[in-house]
């Protein structure tokens, strides 16, 4: 069984039944394989949880270099919103749900801290980036808690506007 397969099958557990239902057992059955399979990659609930965060920093990071078409910055917000369309959030929402304990959200608050430095100094204004990238955050926030308040056009019309204050 693959890793990915695995948490897969947590995320999906998580995403249909809440936090409670997250157990070693209910993710090797979910997945199809022995709980002895699962451990050999997560050998503990909190390796199976810090997995899933570590993926989906992973995916992110490679959203934003997909993008790679102007500043970090722009690159950012268009990983953002590509994100927050495409129906990602929420497995973020699941996950960073279940990743409640300081220790195993380390990883999340690390990146966070990454993806709001990053290439500030090449920015042609780094506190318009700063703004931007925080109000990645508020629209990620925002979806999350309900993911219909926004359409399509009104998304375009916000990431347009932020593209603005970065002078794109």
């Amino acid at each position: 069984m693959r890793r990915d397969e695995l948490l897969d099958a947590a995320e999906g557990l998580l995403s249909d039944q809440g936090s409670s239902a997250l157990t070693l057992a209910a993710v090797a059955e979910r997945a199809g394989c022995s709980k002895g399979g699962l451990l050999y990659h997560f050998a503990t609930k909190e390796a199976l949880i810090k997995g899933m965060v570590e993926r989906l920093i992973e995916e992110f990071d490679e959203l934003v270099a997909a993008q790679g078409h102007g500043t970090y910055t722009e690159n950012y917000l268009a990983a953002t919103f590509a994100a927050v369309q495409s129906g990602r959030l929420r497995r973020w929402a699941v996950v960073s749900g279940a990743s409640g304990t300081l220790h195993l959200l380390t990883p999340l608050r690390e990146a966070m801290a990454r993806w709001h430095r990053e290439g500030l100094e090449s920015e042609p204004d780094p506190v318009a980036a700063q703004i931007v990238r925080l109000a990645c955050e508020g629209v990620w926030d925002v979806a999350t808690h309900d993911p219909g308040l926004y359409d399509e056009r009104h998304y375009a019309e916000l990431k347009r506007r932020l593209l603005d204050l970065l002078g794109g």
